[in-house]
């Protein structure tokens, strides 16, 4: 049978009044103005980004107001734990509980402090990056050196999303040649500015960056130019980015920085992979039905398909999963982690 594309789209508003109508119902649980805090104080970073395009979505479905409030991740936690009303939410991402794993001040267990909840999405660009005149073309060629002795400065941010892709080179170069990862040297700094000066003023071999903030910096080929070695991102999550993927880097040449093309190898057998996922965080002792209610709404925002569109604009993959789903995968997620740590501790 040929349907028309008035008679589609007709039929495609009807199913999202249909999908829309329980959270609609039960709007009242949420209360009318939402403060969404996030773990980062920049309103130009990923986080902000995400969090925005989420906290759109949702005001527009269950017509409540929704305000994004960058005010960092200690002060981010400090207020979700004070609201237990459903007034704040918090939308962070694997620096969660990565920051607890490394033991940073102020960042408890969230699965025992908090209630982790739904994912959104990923930003598969977290990357390290060489100068484009360094003699380091690849990981092969950085574990290489650290076998036959040679110091790798490596400059990250310490703590979370940045350090973790470092302590996978090191527990990599340990698998691979026993003591080797003592010649991988961590060169603690800030934020991306930093790490990109560090390099640039040769006090790194070998920086953490993103495809996002870096690629343009691949695209040149002055003192600041510099080349991708290793993108964390599993294979199957850059394959969802679109074809034409960052600046004048296409999928294709992305993908040749990830498993299994590049090998960052977790235990012999399997790489080590790392997708940076955003997600919901919720006072402990809120009312679940909230989370209910939530659940309901992004699952038919997510039917609809408006926000994938959004995030795949913004270079992020949408990855919604439900809160019991999510909870599950991040717990495991976390335990990965803590094991990936164990080995290099």
């Amino acid at each position: 049978m040929t349907i028309s594309r008035r008679n589609f789209l007709a039929t495609s508003a009807a199913g999202a009044v249909a999908l829309a109508a329980p959270s609609l119902a039960r709007a009242q649980q949420l209360p009318r103005n939402v403060r969404l805090v996030i773990g980062s104080t920049s309103t130009g970073g990923d986080t902000y980004q995400n969090s925005s395009i989420v906290a759109d979505a949702l005001a527009e479905h269950l017509g409540i107001n929704i305000r994004v409030d960058a005010v960092g991740a200690s002060e981010g936690f400090r207020a979700l734990g004070r609201d237990s009303r459903g007034t704040t939410l918090m939308m962070f991402h694997d620096q969660s509980y990565l920051g607890n794993l490394y033991g940073r001040e102020g960042y408890a267990n969230p699965f025992e402090a908090y209630t982790v909840g739904q994912t959104v999405s990923i930003n598969p660009g977290n990357a390290y990056l060489v100068p484009k005149s360094s003699t380091y073309n690849s990981m092969e060629d950085i574990f290489n050196a650290a076998v036959a002795g040679e110091r790798v400065r490596v400059a990250i941010q310490p703590g979370g999303v940045s350090e973790i892709g470092f302590s996978a080179m090191k527990n990599a170069a340990n698998v691979r040649a026993p003591g080797s990862a003592d010649n991988l040297v961590a060169v603690n700094t800030g934020g991306q500015s930093d790490k990109n000066q560090t390099m640039w003023d040769d006090l790194a071999d070998c920086i953490n960056g993103s495809i996002q903030a870096n690629e343009q910096f691949t695209q040149i080929d002055d003192d600041t130019a510099m080349k991708f070695v290793w993108i964390t991102a599993r294979q199957a999550t850059l394959q969802q980015a679109p074809a034409e993927g960052m600046g004048n880097t296409t999928r294709e040449d992305l993908l040749k920085y990830a498993t299994p093309a590049t090998s960052v190898t977790l235990d012999g057998s399997q790489d080590f992979t790392f997708d940076k996922e955003f997600f919901f965080l919720f006072n402990k002792e809120m009312d679940t039905a909230i989370i209910d209610q939530l659940d309901e709404a992004l699952t038919a925002i997510y039917t609809e398909g408006a926000i994938q569109e959004r995030q795949l604009g913004s270079f992020f993959i949408p990855n919604f999963l439900n809160f019991a789903d999510a909870q599950a995968h991040l717990q495991a997620k976390n335990e990965t982690y803590r094991n990936v740590l164990a080995q290099i501790s």
